[in-house]
Protein backbone atom coordinates (compact mmCIF):
# COMPACT_ATOMS: atom_id res chain seq x y z
CA UNK A 1 0.00 0.00 0.00
CA UNK A 2 1.19 3.51 -0.88
CA UNK A 3 0.05 6.84 0.52
CA UNK A 4 -0.13 9.60 -2.08
CA UNK A 5 0.02 13.31 -1.29
CA UNK A 6 -0.77 15.64 -4.18
CA UNK A 7 -0.60 19.42 -4.54
CA UNK A 8 -2.78 20.39 -7.47
CA UNK A 9 -3.76 23.78 -8.96
CA UNK A 10 -7.41 24.51 -8.11
CA UNK A 11 -8.49 24.50 -11.76
CA UNK A 12 -7.51 20.81 -12.02
CA UNK A 13 -8.74 19.54 -8.67
CA UNK A 14 -12.10 18.34 -10.02
CA UNK A 15 -10.45 16.39 -12.82
CA UNK A 16 -7.96 14.90 -10.38
CA UNK A 17 -10.72 13.87 -8.00
CA UNK A 18 -12.58 12.23 -10.87
CA UNK A 19 -9.50 10.23 -11.91
CA UNK A 20 -9.04 9.00 -8.34
CA UNK A 21 -12.73 8.16 -7.99
CA UNK A 22 -12.71 6.16 -11.25
CA UNK A 23 -9.79 3.96 -10.16
CA UNK A 24 -10.43 0.76 -8.23
CA UNK A 25 -6.86 1.02 -6.89
CA UNK A 26 -7.53 4.25 -4.99
CA UNK A 27 -9.28 4.66 -1.65
CA UNK A 28 -9.40 6.98 1.37
CA UNK A 29 -9.49 10.15 -0.73
CA UNK A 30 -9.42 13.51 1.09
CA UNK A 31 -9.39 16.97 -0.50
CA UNK A 32 -8.31 20.07 1.46
CA UNK A 33 -9.02 23.17 -0.67
CA UNK A 34 -6.39 25.91 -0.59
CA UNK A 35 -4.18 24.15 1.97
CA UNK A 36 -0.95 24.27 -0.06
CA UNK A 37 1.21 27.39 -0.07
CA UNK A 38 4.39 26.39 -1.92
CA UNK A 39 3.36 25.72 -4.57
CA UNK A 40 -0.12 27.20 -4.18
CA UNK A 41 -3.00 24.82 -4.67
CA UNK A 42 -5.32 22.27 -3.14
CA UNK A 43 -3.99 19.36 -1.10
CA UNK A 44 -5.26 15.89 -1.95
CA UNK A 45 -4.54 12.73 0.06
CA UNK A 46 -5.31 9.16 -0.97
CA UNK A 47 -4.14 5.59 -0.55
CA UNK A 48 -3.25 3.44 -3.56
CA UNK A 49 -2.61 -0.29 -3.72
CA UNK A 50 0.78 -1.07 -5.28
CA UNK A 51 -0.81 -3.18 -8.02
CA UNK A 52 -2.47 -0.12 -9.52
CA UNK A 53 -0.09 2.68 -8.52
CA UNK A 54 1.75 3.01 -11.84
CA UNK A 55 -1.50 3.23 -13.78
CA UNK A 56 -2.85 5.93 -11.47
CA UNK A 57 0.35 7.97 -11.71
CA UNK A 58 0.33 7.67 -15.50
CA UNK A 59 -3.21 9.07 -15.60
CA UNK A 60 -2.22 11.93 -13.31
CA UNK A 61 0.56 12.73 -15.74
CA UNK A 62 -2.08 13.89 -18.22
CA UNK A 63 -2.89 16.74 -15.82
CA UNK A 64 0.74 17.94 -15.88
CA UNK A 65 0.72 18.24 -12.11
CA UNK A 66 4.50 17.77 -11.86
CA UNK A 67 5.04 21.11 -13.62
CA UNK A 68 3.20 23.38 -11.20
CA UNK A 69 2.21 21.03 -8.38
CA UNK A 70 3.65 17.91 -6.77
CA UNK A 71 3.05 14.17 -6.41
CA UNK A 72 4.62 12.41 -3.42
CA UNK A 73 4.50 8.72 -2.49
CA UNK A 74 5.08 7.11 0.90
CA UNK A 75 5.06 3.45 1.87
CA UNK A 76 2.36 2.33 4.28
CA UNK A 77 3.36 -0.64 6.42
CA UNK A 78 -0.04 -1.26 8.03
CA UNK A 79 -3.47 -0.25 6.73
CA UNK A 80 -6.49 -1.36 8.75
CA UNK A 81 -9.43 -0.46 6.56
CA UNK A 82 -12.26 -2.27 4.84
CA UNK A 83 -11.94 0.08 1.87
CA UNK A 84 -8.26 -0.85 1.50
CA UNK A 85 -9.15 -4.54 1.59
CA UNK A 86 -11.78 -3.94 -1.08
CA UNK A 87 -9.30 -2.12 -3.34
CA UNK A 88 -6.80 -4.96 -3.03
CA UNK A 89 -9.50 -7.44 -4.06
CA UNK A 90 -10.64 -5.37 -7.06
CA UNK A 91 -7.19 -4.75 -8.55
CA UNK A 92 -5.60 -7.84 -10.17
CA UNK A 93 -2.23 -9.08 -8.96
CA UNK A 94 -0.38 -9.06 -5.67
CA UNK A 95 1.15 -6.02 -4.03
CA UNK A 96 4.37 -7.89 -3.26
CA UNK A 97 4.87 -8.53 -7.00
CA UNK A 98 3.71 -5.14 -8.23
CA UNK A 99 6.12 -2.83 -10.05
CA UNK A 100 5.76 0.89 -9.47
CA UNK A 101 7.77 2.10 -12.45
CA UNK A 102 8.04 5.70 -11.32
CA UNK A 103 9.40 4.50 -7.97
CA UNK A 104 12.18 2.36 -9.41
CA UNK A 105 13.16 5.12 -11.85
CA UNK A 106 13.51 7.53 -8.95
CA UNK A 107 15.37 5.07 -6.70
CA UNK A 108 17.80 3.83 -9.34
CA UNK A 109 18.37 7.40 -10.50
CA UNK A 110 19.60 8.33 -7.02
CA UNK A 111 21.77 5.21 -6.76
CA UNK A 112 23.34 5.86 -10.18
CA UNK A 113 24.80 9.26 -9.31
CA UNK A 114 28.58 9.57 -9.32
CA UNK A 115 29.04 11.05 -5.85
CA UNK A 116 31.83 11.25 -3.33
CA UNK A 117 30.13 8.64 -1.16
CA UNK A 118 29.78 6.26 -4.13
CA UNK A 119 33.47 6.58 -5.05
CA UNK A 120 34.53 6.14 -1.42
CA UNK A 121 32.51 2.95 -1.01
CA UNK A 122 33.88 1.61 -4.31
CA UNK A 123 37.47 2.31 -3.27
CA UNK A 124 37.10 0.94 0.24
CA UNK A 125 35.36 -2.23 -0.96
CA UNK A 126 37.94 -2.87 -3.67
CA UNK A 127 40.91 -2.38 -1.33
CA UNK A 128 39.30 -4.73 1.20
CA UNK A 129 38.80 -7.27 -1.60
CA UNK A 130 42.45 -6.90 -2.61
CA UNK A 131 43.58 -7.66 0.95
CA UNK A 132 41.22 -10.62 1.02
CA UNK A 133 42.76 -11.92 -2.21
CA UNK A 134 46.32 -11.61 -0.90
CA UNK A 135 45.42 -13.22 2.42
CA UNK A 136 43.11 -15.81 0.80
CA UNK A 137 40.37 -14.88 3.28
CA UNK A 138 36.81 -15.44 1.98
CA UNK A 139 35.34 -13.41 4.86
CA UNK A 140 37.02 -10.27 3.52
CA UNK A 141 35.78 -11.09 0.02
CA UNK A 142 32.22 -11.39 1.32
CA UNK A 143 32.58 -8.12 3.20
CA UNK A 144 33.81 -6.38 0.05
CA UNK A 145 30.87 -7.75 -1.93
CA UNK A 146 28.38 -6.46 0.63
CA UNK A 147 30.02 -3.03 0.86
CA UNK A 148 30.30 -2.49 -2.89
CA UNK A 149 27.74 0.03 -4.24
CA UNK A 150 28.05 -1.04 -7.88
CA UNK A 151 24.64 -2.69 -8.11
CA UNK A 152 22.94 0.72 -7.94
CA UNK A 153 24.34 1.92 -11.29
CA UNK A 154 23.87 -1.55 -12.79
CA UNK A 155 20.18 -1.42 -11.91
CA UNK A 156 19.99 2.16 -13.18
CA UNK A 157 21.48 1.07 -16.49
CA UNK A 158 18.89 -1.71 -16.82
CA UNK A 159 16.00 0.64 -15.99
CA UNK A 160 17.33 3.32 -18.35
CA UNK A 161 17.52 0.84 -21.23
CA UNK A 162 14.09 -0.69 -20.67
CA UNK A 163 12.28 2.57 -19.91
CA UNK A 164 14.14 4.44 -22.66
CA UNK A 165 15.66 6.99 -20.31
CA UNK A 166 18.99 7.83 -22.00
CA UNK A 167 20.02 10.29 -19.30
CA UNK A 168 19.60 7.65 -16.60
CA UNK A 169 21.49 5.05 -18.65
CA UNK A 170 24.36 7.46 -19.36
CA UNK A 171 24.58 8.52 -15.72
CA UNK A 172 24.71 4.90 -14.60
CA UNK A 173 27.36 3.99 -17.18
CA UNK A 174 29.52 6.96 -16.18
CA UNK A 175 29.25 5.98 -12.51
CA UNK A 176 30.26 2.38 -13.27
CA UNK A 177 33.24 3.27 -15.45
CA UNK A 178 34.49 6.04 -13.18
CA UNK A 179 33.86 3.99 -10.02
CA UNK A 180 35.72 0.89 -11.13
CA UNK A 181 38.54 2.93 -12.68
CA UNK A 182 39.08 5.01 -9.55
CA UNK A 183 38.82 1.96 -7.28
CA UNK A 184 41.35 0.00 -9.36
CA UNK A 185 43.79 2.91 -9.51
CA UNK A 186 43.68 3.51 -5.75
CA UNK A 187 44.00 -0.23 -5.08
CA UNK A 188 47.16 -0.39 -7.21
CA UNK A 189 48.62 2.53 -5.24
CA UNK A 190 47.53 0.97 -1.94
CA UNK A 191 49.21 -2.32 -2.92
CA UNK A 192 52.47 -0.56 -3.70
CA UNK A 193 52.28 1.35 -0.40
CA UNK A 194 51.56 -1.75 1.67
CA UNK A 195 54.36 -3.57 -0.14
CA UNK A 196 56.78 -0.71 0.55
CA UNK A 197 56.13 -0.85 4.29
CA UNK A 198 56.37 -4.65 4.33
CA UNK A 199 52.74 -5.52 5.05
CA UNK A 200 52.22 -7.49 1.80
CA UNK A 201 54.50 -8.83 -0.92
CA UNK A 202 54.35 -10.42 -4.37
CA UNK A 203 54.79 -13.93 -3.03
CA UNK A 204 51.36 -13.72 -1.40
CA UNK A 205 49.78 -13.29 -4.82
CA UNK A 206 51.81 -16.11 -6.40
CA UNK A 207 51.21 -18.55 -3.53
CA UNK A 208 48.39 -21.13 -3.78
CA UNK A 209 45.07 -19.51 -2.83
CA UNK A 210 42.47 -22.27 -3.01
CA UNK A 211 39.73 -20.30 -1.26
CA UNK A 212 39.77 -17.26 -3.57
CA UNK A 213 41.27 -18.51 -6.83
CA UNK A 214 37.79 -18.62 -8.39
CA UNK A 215 37.91 -14.83 -8.63
CA UNK A 216 40.42 -14.88 -11.49
CA UNK A 217 39.44 -18.23 -13.03
CA UNK A 218 36.00 -17.67 -14.59
CA UNK A 219 34.03 -20.54 -16.08
CA UNK A 220 30.53 -21.27 -17.36
CA UNK A 221 29.14 -21.08 -13.83
CA UNK A 222 30.26 -17.45 -13.65
CA UNK A 223 27.62 -16.67 -16.29
CA UNK A 224 25.01 -18.74 -14.46
CA UNK A 225 25.63 -17.00 -11.13
CA UNK A 226 25.67 -13.57 -12.78
CA UNK A 227 22.36 -14.19 -14.56
CA UNK A 228 20.67 -15.50 -11.43
CA UNK A 229 22.00 -12.56 -9.41
CA UNK A 230 20.72 -10.14 -12.05
CA UNK A 231 17.23 -11.65 -11.88
CA UNK A 232 17.11 -11.75 -8.09
CA UNK A 233 18.58 -8.27 -7.75
CA UNK A 234 16.07 -6.68 -10.09
CA UNK A 235 13.17 -8.47 -8.42
CA UNK A 236 14.38 -7.23 -5.04
CA UNK A 237 14.31 -3.65 -6.33
CA UNK A 238 10.99 -3.77 -8.13
CA UNK A 239 9.01 -5.73 -5.56
CA UNK A 240 8.49 -5.42 -1.84
CA UNK A 241 11.36 -7.86 -1.18
CA UNK A 242 14.15 -5.28 -1.01
CA UNK A 243 15.66 -6.98 2.05
CA UNK A 244 17.03 -9.73 -0.21
CA UNK A 245 19.34 -7.33 -2.06
CA UNK A 246 22.30 -7.81 0.30
CA UNK A 247 22.19 -11.54 -0.35
CA UNK A 248 22.29 -10.85 -4.07
CA UNK A 249 25.31 -8.59 -3.75
CA UNK A 250 27.23 -11.29 -1.88
CA UNK A 251 26.66 -13.74 -4.73
CA UNK A 252 28.59 -11.87 -7.44
CA UNK A 253 32.30 -11.17 -7.72
CA UNK A 254 32.41 -7.77 -9.40
CA UNK A 255 34.27 -5.94 -6.61
CA UNK A 256 36.59 -8.87 -5.76
CA UNK A 257 37.45 -9.28 -9.44
CA UNK A 258 38.35 -5.59 -9.67
CA UNK A 259 40.48 -5.90 -6.53
CA UNK A 260 42.25 -9.01 -7.81
CA UNK A 261 42.92 -7.37 -11.17
CA UNK A 262 44.39 -4.29 -9.47
CA UNK A 263 46.71 -6.36 -7.26
CA UNK A 264 47.83 -8.44 -10.25
CA UNK A 265 48.55 -5.27 -12.21
CA UNK A 266 50.49 -3.81 -9.29
CA UNK A 267 52.70 -6.91 -9.12
CA UNK A 268 52.97 -7.42 -12.88
CA UNK A 269 51.09 -10.74 -13.17
CA UNK A 270 49.28 -10.28 -16.50
CA UNK A 271 47.59 -13.70 -16.68
CA UNK A 272 45.85 -13.23 -13.36
CA UNK A 273 44.97 -9.63 -14.19
CA UNK A 274 43.38 -10.75 -17.46
CA UNK A 275 41.45 -13.55 -15.76
CA UNK A 276 40.12 -11.17 -13.13
CA UNK A 277 39.14 -8.61 -15.77
CA UNK A 278 37.29 -11.33 -17.69
CA UNK A 279 35.48 -12.38 -14.52
CA UNK A 280 34.45 -8.75 -13.98
CA UNK A 281 33.17 -8.35 -17.54
CA UNK A 282 31.24 -11.64 -17.38
CA UNK A 283 29.51 -10.67 -14.14
CA UNK A 284 28.66 -7.16 -15.29
CA UNK A 285 27.31 -8.35 -18.65
CA UNK A 286 25.30 -11.19 -17.09
CA UNK A 287 23.74 -8.93 -14.47
CA UNK A 288 22.73 -6.28 -17.03
CA UNK A 289 21.33 -8.80 -19.53
CA UNK A 290 19.36 -10.62 -16.83
CA UNK A 291 18.17 -7.36 -15.29
CA UNK A 292 16.92 -6.04 -18.63
CA UNK A 293 15.19 -9.33 -19.41
CA UNK A 294 13.53 -9.36 -15.97
CA UNK A 295 12.21 -5.81 -16.42
CA UNK A 296 10.89 -6.61 -19.91
CA UNK A 297 8.97 -9.62 -18.59
CA UNK A 298 7.60 -7.58 -15.69
CA UNK A 299 6.51 -4.80 -18.04
CA UNK A 300 4.75 -7.30 -20.30
CA UNK A 301 2.94 -8.87 -17.36
CA UNK A 302 2.02 -5.44 -15.95
CA UNK A 303 0.62 -4.24 -19.28
CA UNK A 304 -1.52 -7.33 -19.69
CA UNK A 305 -2.87 -7.02 -16.15
CA UNK A 306 -3.44 -3.28 -16.59
CA UNK A 307 -5.26 -3.83 -19.88
CA UNK A 308 -7.45 -6.50 -18.31
CA UNK A 309 -8.30 -4.21 -15.39
CA UNK A 310 -9.27 -1.40 -17.77
CA UNK A 311 -11.50 -3.73 -19.80
CA UNK A 312 -13.14 -4.93 -16.59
Amino acid sequence: MLHMRIIVPPDRTARLAQILADSDAVTNVAVVPGAAREPDGDLVFCDVVREGASGVIDRLGDLDIQRDGAIMLEHVDIALSASVDRAERLVPGLGVDAVVWQEIEHNTGEESTLSGAFLTFMIVATVVAAIGVLRDLPILIVGAMAAGPDYGPLAGLCVGLVRRRPRLARRALVALVAGFSAAAAVTVLATWLLDAIGVVDRSMLLAPRPLTSFIWQPDALSWVVGVLAGIAGMLSLTSAKSTTLVGVLISVTTIPAAGNAAVALAYGVPDEAAGSALQLVINLAAIVLAGVATLLVQRLVWRRGHRGADEH
